[in-house]
């Protein structure tokens, strides 16, 4: 079958032909459709996230169907449309799965980092971590709800309650969580790049009530501040930027260093908090939310020899929404 490979050795993918994967017990042999390109994906091969499988096969955002069920596996048949997420495998046992945060596993097993991908034309995966997915999204619509819309949603749910929400950085998980946050009832203001007045178009589109560069000051005190966007310097500039008790979530695997700050920033109750990985109790509340609320998804398609070329782009923020590979 062929396959987009990371070697370890060269930060651009090889388009090569690999063996079938083999299926095991527990698993679901899948035909993919389609794999979203994450900007955790650009993570791996640009060397920021350590210990990758060498060599993997990148893409945990997988769409497919089903092609074969291994043995004991049940809720799926042949020709399901599943989809991967980002969370392959955990231990079931450690102290965090005990207490359901299996988020935090100490023995985890990741799509497209530690366990191959979606970067191919055939993919295994755990059944017990795919989900159904909304039948009103296409397969290329659906992809990016299993990264961006999930990690999206559990960024938002650590906001708690609060009513009036920054988002920083409008990229592929912004522009679905935005959506959200205003199926809720929430104020939305939106923070891109300095200048990037297509990006602002995008998320006043979208249902901001405002959008402004990132060196901006917002119309209002926010109450929390989600945080998409790799740049550390963003977290001061979010904590100036929220209410007394306000929160600062920071929803991405990996950021640049925080520069130091006052500690009058952070007085007054505001906290700054992360996000790691997501649970299967994330997945299917926000499959819920997807299934009731057509959640508008602004993708860029690229066929999968053209990998490279999509996280090209995706580094150098040549579009809006998210990126998708077209499989089959």
């Amino acid at each position: 079958m062929r396959a987009m490979l990371f070697d370890g050795a060269n930060p651009q993918l090889r388009e090569t032909d690999v063996p079938d994967p083999v299926l095991a017990a527990g698993q679901l042999l899948i035909d993919v459709h389609a794999c979203g390109v994450c900007r955790t994906d650009l993570h791996v091969v640009d060397g920021d996230l350590r210990d990758p499988r060498r060599p993997v096969i990148p893409g945990h955002e997988i769409v497919g169907t089903v092609a074969a069920l291994g043995a004991g596996v049940t809720g799926f048949a042949p020709g399901d449309r599943v989809g991967v997420p980002w969370l392959g495998h955990t231990c079931g046992h450690c102290r965090y799965c005990q207490r359901g945060r299996e988020n935090l596993c100490d023995a985890p097993g990741f799509t497209g980092y530690t366990i191959n991908g979606g970067y191919a034309e055939r993919t295994v995966a755990d059944a017990r971590y795919c989900f159904h997915l909304p039948r009103q999204y296409s397969d290329i619509e659906a992809a990016p709800l299993l990264c961006a819309g999930l990690i999206g949603y559990r960024t938002l749910a650590m906001a708690g309650d609060a009513p009036c929400i920054g988002i920083y950085g409008f990229g592929a998980a912004a522009h679905i969580v935005a959506q959200v946050a205003r199926h809720q009832g929430r104020t939305v203001y939106a923070f891109t790049r300095p200048g990037d007045h297509d990006a602002q178009c995008f998320a006043r589109r979208l249902g901001a009530q405002w959008a402004g560069g990132s060196d901006e000051t917002p119309p209002e005190p926010l109450d929390a501040a989600l945080l998409f966007a790799p740049v550390g310097a963003l977290v001061p500039a979010a904590l100036r930027a929220v209410a007394k008790g306000g929160t600062v979530v920071c929803g991405g695997i990996h950021m640049s260093d925080i520069p130091s700050f006052p500690y009058a920033w952070l007085w007054e109750e505001r906290r700054i908090v992360s996000v790691a990985n997501l649970t299967r109790e994330d997945g299917s509340a926000f499959m819920a939310i997807a299934a009731k609320h057509k959640i508008e998804i602004e993708t860029t398609a690229y066929p999968l020899a053209r990998a490279n070329d999509a996280l090209a782009d995706l580094r150098a923020g040549r579009f809006t929404g998210a990126a998708v590979l077209t499989i089959r």
